[in-house]
């Protein structure tokens, strides 16, 4: 099924959660300096990533089922062309008002409603288009092109940043009109989905809450976790880097891009070798939170700048590890007509993890570095306990079904065999 959508089908999906990610990576290097124009407290200015998130983690179960019932294509195209549009009201008011801290959070509302249309369905789009060891390479790659958006980020942000600070905003309607224009014309979605009435939907999703919530809500909680602590070692790390050490610029994007590596190229490592092993798939999870955990817990010792980034890119790596393997249980888990609620419910979870970490991150920094990182791992290793206890997805109908083929064929031919 993969071979006939084509490259260009897959080169068109991974632009989508590259472009979503820019949303908030690309404007991390550059709080500081907005905190210090705009005259901003520290939770002001986390409340510009935070409102983004939010706003797209309490609209995504929306846009879920708006894609289950109209397609992904449509909505992912519209999403698109919503999130520029808060790019350009953010960066007008930035240059043009005198106080435009209010109206720079009302575009960021706006880009965050467009967001909720972008990662969350391209999953659900994947789980359409590919199957098997493909779709999980498929998930793979996206997960890794949303890493690749962080790292490119940092830069990218320090970089535009030079021209002034608020020259960031303008860059994502460009981006988001360039990647809705590719979607619209590179991938060709399969007929119209017959989507169910609102009522008899939700009536499934209860019905596929009740067999499999018991480890599908662990694993919502386990991703929206990572992600949490992902986007809020990024702002601490941009913070101190600035007024610790007194790195800024292109060299501070630099470093904050180098934890986001590690956690690129082990995503697409993942991706590519699970398959849909479930087996195999829970003990790399185990293992990826092992790394995010110890991590979190050794870096909490120490505090020399080069210790304190190998120590957060091992805990990065771990997320890599993480969150392939969350993305292929959750996208095999449903049938197609309940797959977009299913992955923007997921999504929603993730964002909103990414919306709580810079203001909590905030408020333990006020405290001290070993409370921020004692904290961290106490609430990785509640995540790896409910990954060991709870996430132990069974088999989904197709592999029950195969199953049940394999055991009548062997005693099917077992019959033939004459007995002497």
């Amino acid at each position: 099924m993969a071979a006939k959508q084509g490259k260009a089908t897959m080169v068109a999906i991974a632009l989508i959660p590259l472009v979503m990610v820019l949303g908030n990576s690309m404007l991390v290097p550059v709080l500081p300096t907005m905190k210090s124009k705009l005259n901003l407290s520290q939770f002001q200015v986390s409340l510009i990533i935070t409102l983004f998130s939010l706003a797209a983690g309490l609209i995504i179960p929306l846009i879920g089922y708006l894609s289950d019932r109209f397609g992904r294509k449509w909505i992912i195209v519209t999403s698109l062309a919503i999130y520029g549009i808060g790019g350009i009201v953010s960066g007008l008011a930035a240059w043009i008002m005198e106080d435009p801290y209010m109206v720079i959070l009302i575009g960021r509302v706006i880009q965050g409603i467009g967001a909720a249309g972008t990662s969350p369905i391209a999953m659900a789009l994947i789980g359409d288009l590919y199957s098997g060891t493909q779709e999980s390479k498929a998930l793979g790659i996206i997960e890794s092109t949303n890493g690749i958006g962080k790292i490119l980020s940092p830069i990218l942000g320090s970089v535009i940043a030079l021209i002034t600070w608020f020259a960031v905003f303008f860059t994502f309607p460009i981006l988001c009109f360039a990647t809705a224009a590719f979607i619209w014309f590179g991938v060709k979605e399969k007929k119209k989905m017959d989507g169910k009435p609102l009522p008899e939907y939700l009536g499934a999703l209860k019905q596929i809450f009740k067999q499999k919530g018991k480890w599908m809500i662990p694993a919502f909680f386990v991703g929206s976790v990572g992600l949490f602590i992902l986007f809020g070692v990024l702002f601490y790390l941009s913070d101190i880097l600035e007024v610790k050490y007194k790195i800024d610029g292109m060299i501070k994007g630099c470093i904050l891009a180098v934890p986001l590596i590690g956690m690129v190229v082990t995503a697409y490592i993942t991706g590519a070798k699970i398959d849909q092993n479930k087996p195999l798939i829970r003990k790399i999870m185990i293992i990826g939170l092992l790394f995010l955990t110890g991590s979190m817990l050794t870096v909490s010792f120490f505090q020399q700048i080069y210790l304190l980034i190998g120590l957060l890119t091992l805990g990065s790596i771990g997320t890599g590890l993480l969150l392939p393997c969350l993305n292929t249980l959750i996208t095999g888990a449903v049938e197609k007509a309940e797959r977009g609620m299913i992955t923007s419910l997921y999504g929603s979870v993730r964002f909103l993890g990414v919306a709580f970490g810079p203001p909590l991150f905030s408020w333990l920094m006020k405290i001290s570095h070993k409370t921020v990182f004692f904290s961290m791992a106490g609430l990785s290793l509640l995540t790896l306990i409910l990954a060991f206890f709870f996430i132990k997805p069974g088999k989904n109908k197709k592999e029950e079904t195969g199953g049940k083929q394999q055991l009548a064929t062997l005693f099917k031919k077992r019959s033939k065999v004459p007995t002497s």
